[in-house]
């Protein structure tokens, strides 16, 4: 015969119960709200633009070497 007992949401031994992550998903993405509402710096948007044009190449002969900017892209922080 089955136990006729409701299932209580558990936590596997030294977890989270399901309320306890729900709670948590909750104010996580409360948190990152206002980050997405901020979208996309215009210098980040600039850059995938360039990236996206026609005649960029991508790997080793492409402009700059990875993660080095030229002299345009520089922000004056070093």
């Amino acid at each position: 015969m089955k136990d006729s007992k409701p299932q209580v949401a558990r936590a596997p031994k030294g977890g989270l119960n399901v309320e306890i992550q729900a709670r948590i998903g909750h104010q996580l993405r409360a948190m990152y709200d206002d980050v997405v509402r901020q979208g996309v710096p215009e210098r980040f948007a600039e850059l995938i633009r360039r990236l996206d044009a026609p005649g960029v190449q991508s790997g080793a002969g492409g402009g700059a070497p990875a993660g080095e900017l030229s002299a345009n892209d520089k922000d004056g922080r070093d």
